[in-house]
């Protein structure tokens, strides 16, 4: 059975077919909010901080961290305000971290004081990247996710995308990277404008797990882009892909129809035995009545979507099977 561990300090969770849905938290992101940004060029975190603890409040698994400011001279900004956003999320909260960077300066500043077992997202098909990425992938003993692009771009055909991805996993291999270390992200494309991404991604799913044998992830609002009521779509969307053989996503933990959707699809895929995670949270659920104000999101249970615990570097040791 494949499965990726990632830990933080306290924290071990693991990512595989038989394991809870992994949720990781896209919200520490300044890409597309200006604000945000301008925070963080400016050294203030008060955003950064509020998301990372709503997010783990709201039943993340994982949160995914971005210093990606500006374009502008990114080999020199971004490392160490990377460095710094994930020192002051790592004494914050006690969920494994995603490392989100384009930069590999970044990326290696960061597995620096990265504590516990990071994901690093990402890495792609082209050359350049997997000479850069996975020595480092391989020094740091972590996990990453492999996005299924190459020199040529994003194909819109799901066969070369497989065939990307098992490009990235056998080149993986000559680096000593086992497939449980690799998450791939077959890339979801954007429903309202290619009508079939739906079934193309659900196919992808299927060999990437019968024939790769590897774990997966995407940016589960992709699916949306561009149509009204986006959240309803996504929410949709999550039973699904999951039933289709998808072990993680990044997505926003806040919005309650989509997490309701994820402990949803736990039950029924047999990921929450006896319902607990769901008892727990929705024990003392009331619905909504028009008219009045929204009830409150229910706080996720302390073990929703958590793993055994293991403290600090040993948590690099480990591989799973």
């Amino acid at each position: 059975m494949t499965r990726t561990i990632v830990a933080s300090a306290t924290r071990e969770v693991i990512i595989g077919f038989d394991q809870p849905f992994c949720v990781i938290g896209e919200r520490i992101n300044p890409t597309g909010r200006k604000k945000l940004a301008a925070e963080m060029i400016e050294g203030n975190f008060e955003t950064v901080i509020k998301d990372a603890l709503a997010q783990v409040a709201a039943g993340a698994t994982m949160l995914d961290v971005n210093a990606g400011v500006t374009s502008v001279n990114p080999n020199e900004t971004e490392p160490g305000l990377l460095v710094q956003t994930m020192e002051i999320v790592q004494g914050l909260v006690d969920v494994p971290l995603s490392i989100d960077s384009s930069v590999t300066a970044a990326i290696e500043a960061a597995l620096k004081v990265a504590t516990g077992r990071p994901l690093v997202n990402s890495v792609t098909g082209e050359e350049e990247k997997l000479e850069a990425i996975l020595p480092l992938i391989k020094k740091y003993d972590v996990p990453v996710v492999a996005i299924s692009n190459d020199e040529s771009g994003i194909s819109m055909d799901p066969d070369v995308r497989f065939a990307v991805a098992k490009k990235i996993v056998e080149r993986a291999m000559d680096f000593g990277i086992k497939p449980h270390d690799i998450v791939v992200d077959p890339l979801v494309m954007p429903i309202g404008a290619l009508g079939d991404a739906g079934r193309q991604v659900f196919a992808l799913l299927h060999r990437l797990r019968h024939e790769l044998k590897v774990n997966t992830t995407c940016g589960l609002s992709n699916v949306s882009f561009g149509l009204p009521h986006r959240h309803g779509i996504n929410a949709g969307f999550i039973p699904m892909v999951i039933g289709a053989g998808m072990t993680s996503a990044i997505m926003n933990p806040c919005r309650p129809q989509e997490m309701e959707a994820v402990r949803a699809a736990n039950v029924l895929n047999g990921t929450d035995p006896n319902c607990t995670n769901w008892i727990k949270t929705y024990k003392d659920y009331q619905p909504h009545v028009a008219g009045s104000a929204p009830a409150p999101q229910p706080a996720a249970p302390s073990g929703d979507g958590g793993g055994r615990r293991r403290g600090g570097r040993a948590a690099r040791s480990g591989g799973g099977a």
